[in-house]
């Protein structure tokens, strides 16, 4: 296996009675992806934090690129880009400004950061709205700019936070294309997201986090397969039949059934496939209750989700802070934290 380029040992962090992080453990080979997956409150950002300098962990210890991170700070932020959930761009600035402003404060010449610039500019597909300041850019391109700028001086490892938060299908699968690119070059990748499709597509590794620990680890095929079986759903046509279907559905379930009133539909774990899929389409037939869907499918990622917490994924609400400039746990604010991810890129 490649070197890590990403290492945490024992991470503990409280804020208050808070345990935020309780003994994280993480390794993050070369030129990989980890998916940082956890329901809201989990500890993911306060992760994040950690191992870009914005925090100090309470015991542990942690490394970047080989960089110790609390030994070396300055040293960890100029081998790292950071995008966090807030896009931290100036919304007075045009958006090559912004590009080359985050290129001089690297101290690269004015000369080298124009053409850095407008490199990213074309590469995000930013190139026409240049000369625009940024306060006139939609979220999406927010996003981008603020994912360009991390990007400026080429680092070698990088933290995403959730940088799909907010877009629309089209443009978080525009920042899909742009974030595999990143990876084929070398880039090693620190995602926390709370699309598990996201999680999917671009994590080679997924480490689940519940209240501050990490509690599973693996491929997204080894995760769902710890659950284990497929899954029937079937919708009925009308409510009222609900109970009878779980009762037709019960003979069959190696777990208890999952039960959605509001969507008509019951869920089931299974053994046996389409064969088994064929046995109850009879049975819910031969009760005469009327069926508007049915389907056999393999576990998802929100069903591992479900299995390890308890609960499926949600954004980040309360740990994240995205109500503004509302006081995240060790009262910072949000306008503060959007400060300090633009001190980390420096």
């Amino acid at each position: 296996m490649s070197e890590a380029a990403i290492s945490a040992e024992g991470l503990v962090r409280t804020f208050g009675d808070v345990r935020a992080l309780d003994g994280v453990d993480l390794d993050v080979p070369e030129g990989t992806v980890l998916g940082l997956l956890g329901p809201n409150g989990a500890g993911k950002t306060t992760t994040v934090r950690v191992l870009t300098t914005l925090l100090r962990p309470d015991a542990g210890r942690a490394s970047v690129a080989g960089v110790d991170v609390l030994k070396h700070p300055d040293k960890v932020r100029s081998l790292i880009g950071l995008s966090g959930q807030y896009a931290a761009v100036d919304e007075y600035l045009t958006g090559r400004e912004n590009l080359q402003m985050v290129g001089e404060l690297y101290q690269m010449s004015a000369r080298a950061a124009k053409a850095r610039a407008d490199e990213l500019l074309e590469q995000f597909g930013l190139a026409d709205a240049a000369g625009r300041i940024a306060k006139t850019y939609s979220g999406g391109m927010r996003r981008r700019l603020d994912l360009a700028a991390a990007l400026v001086v080429r680092p070698p490892v990088m933290f995403l936070d959730e940088p799909t938060t907010g877009l629309d299908p089209r443009n978080r699968m525009a920042l899909w294309v742009v974030i595999e690119q990143l990876v084929a070059a070398g880039t090693t990748l620190l995602l926390t997201t709370q699309y598990l499709e996201e999680a999917d597509r671009l994590a080679h590794d997924i480490a689940v986090v519940d209240r501050g620990r990490v509690i599973a680890r693996g491929t997204a095929d080894q995760l769902k397969a710890q659950i284990g079986g497929e899954r029937v759903e079937v919708v009925v046509t009308d409510s009222a039949a609900l109970p009878l279907a779980v009762e037709a559905l019960t003979p069959y379930a190696i777990g208890e059934p999952t039960v959605e009133p509001h969507t008509r539909k019951i869920t089931v774990p299974v053994t046996g496939g389409a064969r088994v899929l064929a046995d109850v389409i009879r049975e819910l037939d031969a009760r005469e209750v009327l069926i508007h869907d049915i389907g056999l499918r393999r576990p998802t990622l929100d069903d591992v989700f479900l299995s390890l917490t308890g609960h499926v994924t949600e954004s980040e609400t309360d740990e994240d802070d995205e109500d503004g400039d509302a006081e995240s746990p060790d009262g910072e604010s949000a306008a503060g934290r959007r400060a300090g991810r633009k001190k980390a890129r420096v």
